[in-house]
């Protein structure tokens, strides 16, 4: 909470921008370790819930019992309601266009009427809007009889409308005198005489009698409220801003120059005039009163441009205090009855102010009373908030109600020990020394200083930390080459097995840093662990002892016996991701002989290739005795690496099909372009008797044949006879291309 001193007189801005920090929940969650020394966090004081609108508010009316408050902002256009006593939102309601001005008709919120920027008035009741009613011109100010239930309407050109609530219809309007192009405020005599005051444009002030309907003076303002047009002409500026005093004699009018003037209605010479020194219009006038004794009270006058607030004496105009906060201003509310004033204002915050002098805090808000007395005391700059002297330098003072707990040894370190059971007049700390439990709580200012005379050279050390932290905080970022380990055989799998230790390792350290931090939600977590960086902290215990470190599997990484080698099949049909390193030798292999799979898979890789291979015209089969030698020659060759290996290749024949057709050169050729040079389909219908393409085959009982008989065409002799086995030779293998598709061309 910020205070400020002007003329002996304090003022708290209690809500506001520079005050207080409204941050989302989410924000809140993600931020609280840093905002723990956060000074202007931590002393918030978040008066009233949502006390607030997205972009600015407009204007802020109080009931008149005191418990409900009303205001309206954007964007988008909307108005909130607020329960005083309860301190929160009690609704918002969105409207359809933007809200000028408002006023409540009973003595809650129930019923208020809103005048809109597109001609239009509306009526709120807590259900939701009543009604809307349009009116011809642009509406500029809106004023509420509660005696005769009617609401006039100021717009532009010299008419103002009026619209009985009773029955429910308009009224003949009310006309200004000729050369009046806008009518820009009004003011009603509410609890007294009744007249109502229309400001014009041409700088003149109107009064209507309403009980005979007419016009019955015109009041014009003093040559100081004058302006200068662009050819240096004087000519009167508009009256923006009107108020009648409760007893009804005095009235207050603000010009569009921002001169402030107080006439009594029984004489058209001002009482007093009041510049208001920064030439902006005149929003808002209030009658106050402050307590100058306890059987006695000093009227002030509240005059508010967008720029600063200021309270004045209303007989002599001397300054009282001022208001200015760092927005503009567009609506000031004064709480009835006490010293709290509520700002509509540029900006998401709606501003609150307290002055105790003004008087006492609302009902539903009594704790400021003591909360500004322990203030007061506490800093000596700060007179009492309740004292009526005057004196004191104008000055501005910023106060935090922030302190150190201290144990007694703590004190006697800071050699603070002897301010304790002293008081103030008698050279103690006074109100910077407090006890509490087992210490006392420490002014911060005084602590900080105190410790920087106890110990000199405390930020020397700081500053070292500071700079060891930033120097270990670019090491993290270095790209640094994981630890080898140093083992004699399997040298790879040793590098896995490290590798993936450190990652569970890690793991670890995340879970403990995010246990560490205390997360709420599981999505803050996730937040964190992707932004954070983790930090290799080597005193996570180790749920498992390390594979390389382990007794029992020592010899794996010492012995040669147990090497594993990468290029045998074993290996690679476990392992079809690993790439074999590059120049390892099969030493193991030679050692250990060949298993049967890999001799089976060269059988296969000789056969393959003997079958796949290109041959001539003049090309024959080998015979049983070089194809034992080859295979022999194959056997010595498994050494090689498997890189050097021939790719194998597509072909159109296999072995069994050349063992059957050797001398047939159509099948030899690799082209399908060749193949079909030869294939006549018309004489192989006249052959078969049959149609090609699509065949339905079925089985025909014959006589004398114990064997069925395959009908339909499509094979050649051996797909025909499926009962009888064509005899193949040793080593030879069964081919699957002998079907119907495949020896079409034959």
């Amino acid at each position: 909470m910020k205070v400020t001193s002007q003329n002996g007189i304090s003022v708290y801005t209690v809500s506001g921008s520079n005050t207080t920090r409204s941050l989302p929940d989410w924000v809140v969650k993600k931020r609280k370790r840093s905002l723990k020394n956060d000074v202007e966090w931590q002393n918030r004081i978040e008066l009233i819930q949502d006390f607030e609108f997205e972009e600015a508010s407009q204007c802020i009316r109080v009931s008149e019992d005191g418990e409900y408050a009303m205001a309206t902002g954007t964007y988008k256009p909307q108005h909130h309601t607020y329960h005083l006593p309860s301190l929160s939102l009690k609704y918002s309601r969105h409207h359809i266009s933007l809200n000028l001005t408002f006023e409540l008709l009973s003595s809650d919120y129930t019923k208020s009427i809103h005048l809109q920027a597109d001609r239009s008035i509306e009526f709120h009741t807590p259900m939701g809007c009543h009604y809307t009613i349009r009116i011809p011109r642009y509406g500029r100010a809106l004023a509420y009889q509660s005696t005769r239930a009617e609401v006039v309407v100021p717009a532009e050109g010299k008419e103002i409308y009026r619209l009985d609530l009773e029955a429910g219809r308009f009224l003949k309007p009310f006309e200004a005198e000729e050369g009046v192009k806008c009518v820009e405020s009004v003011a009603v005599a509410e609890r007294s005489h009744g007249l109502l005051a229309f400001g014009t444009d041409q700088g003149t002030v109107e009064f209507f009698d309403p009980r005979v309907r007419s016009r019955i003076g015109v009041l014009g303002l003093p040559v100081q409220t004058y302006s200068s047009n662009e050819e240096g002409e004087k000519r009167a500026s508009a009256v923006t801003a009107l108020k009648y005093h409760p007893s009804g004699l005095t009235l207050a009018t603000g010009s569009h120059t921002g001169i402030v003037t107080l006439y009594d209605i029984r004489s058209p010479n001002p009482l007093l005039v009041k510049d208001q020194q920064y030439g902006f219009p005149i929003q808002n006038l209030e009658f106050l009163h402050t307590k100058a004794s306890a059987f006695s009270s000093e009227p002030k006058v509240l005059s508010a441009d967008k720029r600063i607030i200021k309270i004045w004496d209303q007989q002599t105009g001397a300054p009282w205090t001022s208001i200015e906060p760092t927005v503009d201003i567009n609506d000031v509310c004064v709480v009835p009855d006490s010293g709290m004033i509520f700002t509509a204002n540029e900006g998401p915050e709606m501003h609150s102010f307290f002055i105790p002098q003004l008087g006492p805090a609302p009902k539903w808000c009594s704790f400021l009373d003591s909360l500004t007395e322990e203030m007061a005391e506490a800093h000596l700059n700060d007179p009492d908030s309740y004292a009526a002297t005057g004196g004191v330098d104008a000055e501005t003072v910023t106060t935090y109600d922030n302190y150190k707990f201290l144990t007694k040894s703590e004190l006697e370190k800071l050699n603070l020990d002897h301010l304790i059971g002293k008081s103030k007049a008698e050279g103690g700390a006074g109100g910077v020394l407090r006890p509490y439990m087992h210490g006392y709580f420490v002014d911060q200012r005084l602590y900080e200083e105190a410790k920087l005379i106890a110990d000199p050279f405390e930020w020397e050390r700081e500053r070292r930390n500071l700079i060891r932290q930033k120097i270990e905080k670019e090491r993290e970022s270095r790209i640094r080459s994981k630890p080898i380990p140093k083992v004699k055989v399997n040298k790879r799998l040793a590098e896995r097995i490290a590798a993936q230790e450190e990652k569970e390792r890690l793991r670890a350290a995340k879970k403990a840093a995010r246990k560490a931090a205390g997360h709420d939600s599981e999505e803050e977590e996730e937040e964190v662990v992707k932004k954070a960086p983790v930090k290799e902290d080597k005193n996570v215990p180790v749920t498992k002892k390390s594979l390389l470190e382990d007794d029992r599997f020592k010899a794996l990484f010492e012995n040669p016996e147990f090497a594993i080698d990468e290029n045998t099949l074993e290996f690679r049909q476990l392992n079809p991701s690993t790439k074999p390193q590059a120049g390892q030798s099969s030493s193991s292999a030679s050692r250990h002989g060949r298993t049967a799979a890999e001799s089976e898979e060269d059988h296969s890789d000789n056969s393959s290739s003997d079958g796949f291979s290109d041959s001539s015209d003049n090309e024959s089969v080998p015979s049983d005795a070089e194809g034992g030698a080859s295979k022999k020659r194959s056997r010595k060759q498994t050494g090689e690496s498997r890189s050097t290996k021939k790719e194998p290749e597509m072909r159109i024949s296999t072995q069994s099909y050349h063992a059957r057709k050797p001398n047939n050169k159509m099948h030899n050729e690799k082209s399908f372009e060749t193949r079909m040079k030869g294939y006549n389909p018309k004489e192989r219908q006249r052959k078969t008797k049959e149609v090609g393409g699509e065949k339905e085959i079925s089985w025909v009982a014959s006589r004398g044949s114990g064997r069925p008989k395959q009908g339909g065409t499509g094979g050649n002799d051996e797909g025909r006879d499926m009962g009888r086995k064509v005899p193949r030779g040793k080593d030879e293998r069964r081919s699957a291309s002998g079907n119907v598709m495949r020896n079409q061309g034959r």
